[in-house]
């Protein structure tokens, strides 16, 4: 496994956040850091406003947005199929996901694209499809599958990519992933819909280190 190592936290610090608990579509994740700490599990990655837990054969990326240097997203890789998480500030109620989501279908629909609404185990989702032109010239398409949870003042839009979009299905390792997902908002005040960004951890596993031992 390749992934990149945190910071860990004080034990009395974690037992405090393990017991807050929330219910309805995120009773199993993804978490707030008010309610689950990583703790000292070496699997998690550290990214400041995300933390990622990591497992064999998966490798996770930092990607920047435009000419910008600073991450905004994360990219977790695995044979076939990628997640990508990206986080957001959000107001204190909730309905922030209606909006982006109703944004996203008029873009996929300006492209020319399919997207229709399933109800998944996290809430309204997205299944998109959007013509491409393919290495040998052909016009194809790219699927998607946008899945978006809001939590305290926050929402978090990951999007599964490759075999993950063509065969959907919640026992996915990278749904696993999602729900595993610790997000770090922080008391900053900010503007709807700013991207909560990422920082590289201090320290990197070696790929494939884990593998050898």
């Amino acid at each position: 496994m390749a992934f990149l190592r945190k910071k860990t936290t004080e034990p009395d610090e974690q037992m405090a956040s393990d017991r807050a608990v929330p219910h309805g579509i995120r009773a199993s994740g993804p978490w707030d850091s008010s309610e689950r700490s990583s703790g000292d599990d070496p699997a998690y990655v550290d990214l400041g406003a995300l933390q990622v837990r990591g497992r064999p054969g998966m490798e996770i990326r930092l990607q920047s947005d435009g000419n910008s240097d600073r991450a905004a997203a994360a990219l977790v890789v695995v044979p076939d199929s990628a997640l990508e998480l990206r986080a957001f500030a959000g107001p204190k109620s909730s309905g922030q996901w209606d909006l982006v989501r109703a944004d996203i279908v008029e873009e996929v629909e300006r492209l020319e694209g399919e997207v229709s609404e399933v109800e998944g185990d996290l809430g309204t989702e997205l299944r998109v499809k959007i013509p491409v032109t393919m290495e040998d010239g052909k016009a194809g398409f790219q699927p998607s599958r946008i899945i978006g949870v809001e939590g305290p003042r926050w929402l978090l839009r990951a999007t599964l990519l490759g075999k993950s979009a063509l065969e959907p299905s919640d026992d996915d390792v990278l749904v696993e992933t999602l729900r595993d997902v610790i997000v770090v908002r922080g008391e900053q005040a900010m503007v709807a819909r700013e991207p909560l960004l990422l920082t590289t951890p201090e320290s990197a596993v070696v790929p494939g280190a884990e593998d050898d031992e």
